[in-house]
């Protein structure tokens, strides 16, 4: 392990527990307790007026009286003390301290106890776990910091876990045996150490293999992303609970992209940018961890699994469909295989239920069944499904199937039960920490199996080179709009197109006579919409006329609309082939900056919200990939005998724009291309929206 400015904190070479206790269960025992269960090699100081020894360590009556300056303090006193031992700490030169209380005082002054203590702690450099927090455990380096009963943890670990939440830590750290960790953190306050913080640390252990994040905020998105890309340098991979959807952003959004993108879709847009596999609740966090934390790689192909119930394997059958986990198509030379082995009546496909009419070799031809389906070239991994026995024993026959086939194949295996049910069995944790993981749940298992494949698939993704953007075009546009205090549609139109995006450009009017002399230029049929500043969604006032054919037509539909709405007005070509309306987009996150929205537009974008956020800059094949998740992305393919659209030539220009969202970051706070229509041969824009900074 290289140093790191935590060091003091998580690693340091003494320890004095400020409030040491000989009762038991309280804070300040149960800290010592703790630093002799985790094994800490350093010296140990109880602090406490009231006792001369403590678990059989000399207690001292000040951190002033110890004979040396420890390198941390823990914190086991109230509130109303903590302020007065921040003060001497610092007075000390002590560089670190673990606070768990919440710092609340009853009739508390402006500024309160939290905001003192972290405006003297930053100023001093003063490193502090918590407040309001569970402390954490180093366990590859013996620093259990906590107050709180914990288990045993075995050393040395691979999985690091950083949590948010003090109980999204304790509730898988301390429930969980089938995990080693070598690191675990509950952030809590994070007053002069953040999330971001921990994770920099963890990504630099040497022993870490998966980190677990539960996840409220980022406080320096800026740090997160670094740490993201450490990452990927590292082959480390990252899964993460994030909660707290809700959208605040959206309701001051001025365009359809804006709207689409709150700020939960900006973090999963950050997520999918760095590889980071998502799950939505703490069993999921905790299975797909199990699962990554195994050692063996992930092949290329989908997923197999055996069955000893054809009922529960189509209940496997229907939840991958579910969950749009890909199932393996069995080769030719295995479906014979399995022909050989499998009793009369049982179908040689994936899933498989290989159990027939059992017998003194039943358990024999399962092993043989899973080694065909592993050896399957097709075969990313496996899972053999069985549930578990009375009072949850896992069956050691189950896993000599796992032994079995992994020795032929070298893939990851797993042993998955349907649920557990009451009940433990040590088997199902020695096997994990022997790289065969015992799995409880389906469901969880196959949004681990979703997660191990997305990330194995995000290692291998390749992007396109692309050519620098022309900055003397980007200066000059950037010094175009700084002139202006509104953009049309017009001059958005004509920025957009100087800058690569395909758009249908139209003309600007304010009087009926440059109105004809419009229309006269960009021929009949052509479509009249209004230019009056304040109106961003034309169609919601009345102020789009399509599909005018002539200058009678244009004059009537004219002087209707600038009767409601004022003289300012556009004409453009009516687009006479069909396609599909996509929307792209820009809008700026206050964490993450710019970000791009991709999608289906027109009444799709109002009603549907069928769109993906992306952050750019990204190229095209980005752009497809997203596509292909969303829930209607096989109209672009073409159904019910209607023609395939160009995506290229849609995902060309999103990425356009993705070098436009980073270039005018500054300028632009919001872009709106909504409708884009994607037709056979190409696509084009119809509208645009810009919304300078102000």
């Amino acid at each position: 392990m290289i140093d790191h400015r935590l060091q003091p904190l998580l690693k340091p070479a003494s320890i004095a527990v400020l409030g040491a206790s000989q009762r038991s269960g309280a804070v300040g025992n149960e800290a010592i307790v703790n630093l002799f269960r985790g094994g800490f090699k350093g010296a140990i100081y109880p602090v406490n007026p009231a006792y001369q020894e403590v678990l059989g360590l000399t207690c001292y009556p000040s951190l002033a009286a110890l004979s040396e300056r420890p390198e941390m303090v823990i914190f086991a006193i109230g509130d109303p003390r903590v302020e007065a031992a921040i003060d001497e700490i610092i007075s000390l030169g002590i560089p670190a301290c673990t606070i768990f209380s919440s710092l609340l005082l009853d009739n508390d002054g402006t500024p309160n106890l939290k905001q003192r203590i972290a405006d003297k702690a930053l100023a001093a450099g003063l490193l502090i776990a918590g407040a309001n927090g569970m402390g954490f455990y180093n366990v590859r380096d013996r620093v259990l910091a906590g107050g709180f009963d914990t288990r045993d943890h075995p050393y040395p670990g691979n999985v690091c876990l950083i949590s948010q939440s003090g109980a999204g830590m304790s509730g898988i750290v301390d429930c969980e045996q089938r995990l080693q960790f070598n690191f675990a953190v509950s952030s809590g306050y994070e007053l002069t150490v953040s999330m971001e913080d921990y994770l920099d640390y963890a990504l630099d252990l040497e022993e870490t293999r998966v980190v677990g994040l539960f996840l409220e905020t980022s406080r320096y998105p800026d740090k997160l992303v670094q740490a993201f890309k450490k990452a990927n340098q590292r082959n480390i991979p990252i899964i993460v609970l994030k909660v707290g959807r809700t959208d605040l952003a959206a309701e001051l959004a001025v365009s359809h992209s804006g709207a689409l993108a709150g700020s939960d879709q900006c973090y999963s847009a950050l997520f999918d940018r760095y590889g980071v596999q998502r799950v939505d609740d703490m069993d999921q966090l905790a299975t797909t961890l199990v699962m990554f934390a195994q050692p063996h790689p992930v092949a290329q192909g989908g997923v197999v699994s055996l069955h000893d119930s054809g009922g529960e394997r189509q209940l496997m059958i229907d939840l991958a469909d579910s969950l749009k986990v890909p199932l393996t198509d069995l080769e030719s030379s295995t479906v014979s295989t399995l022909k050989d082995l499998l009793d009369v009546g049982l179908p040689a496909v994936n899933p498989l239920d290989g159990w027939g009419a059992g017998g003194p070799n039943a358990n024999a031809i399962m092993a043989d069944c899973f080694t065909a389906l592993l050896t399957d070239t097709g075969a990313a991994f496996g899972a053999v499904i069985h549930d578990r026995g009375p009072k949850s024993e896992v069956y050691s026959a189950y896993l000599g199937y796992l032994y079995q086939a992994h020795r032929a194949s070298g893939k990851p295996v797993f042993l998955v039960a349907n649920r557990q049910g009451s009940g433990s069995d040590e088997l199902a944790i020695t096997s994990t920490h022997e790289g065969f993981a015992v799995i409880d749940g389906v469901s969880q298992f196959l949004v681990g199996a979703r997660c191990l494949l997305s990330y194995r698939d995000f290692q291998s993704q390749k992007t396109t080179p692309t050519v620098g953007p022309d900055q003397t075009r980007y200066d000059l546009w950037r010094q175009r709009l700084q002139a202006e205090t509104r953009v049309t549609e017009t001059l958005a139109s004509q920025c957009l197109i100087d800058l690569g995006i395909p758009m249908l450009q139209s003309v600007l009017v304010g009087s009926e006579e440059e109105l004809i002399l419009a229309g006269r230029s960009v021929g009949f049929p052509l479509v009249l919409k209004t230019a009056e500043s304040e109106i961003s969604h034309k169609t919601d006032v009345g102020g789009v006329a399509l599909d005018i054919v002539n200058q009678t037509g244009l004059l009537k539909a004219y002087r209707e609309m600038t009767d409601r709405l004022g003289p300012l007005a556009m004409v453009a070509p009516m687009l006479q082939s069909s396609g599909i309306e996509m929307i792209l987009g820009v809008s700026q996150d206050s964490q993450f900056g710019p970000i791009v929205v991709v999608g289906f537009g027109g009444i799709f974008a109002e009603v549907l919200g069928d769109a993906a956020v992306l952050i750019p800059p990204f190229d095209a094949n980005t752009v497809k990939r997203a596509l292909k998740k969303l829930s209607m992305a096989a109209l672009l393919s073409g159904v019910r005998g209607a023609s395939k659209v160009d995506v290229d030539a849609y995902c060309e220009a999103a990425a356009r724009l993705s070098e436009i969202a980073v270039e005018m970051k500054d300028i632009l706070v919001e872009v709106d291309i909504n409708p884009i229509m994607l037709t056979s041969d190409g696509c084009i824009g119809l509208d645009a929206l810009m919304i300078l900074a102000k």
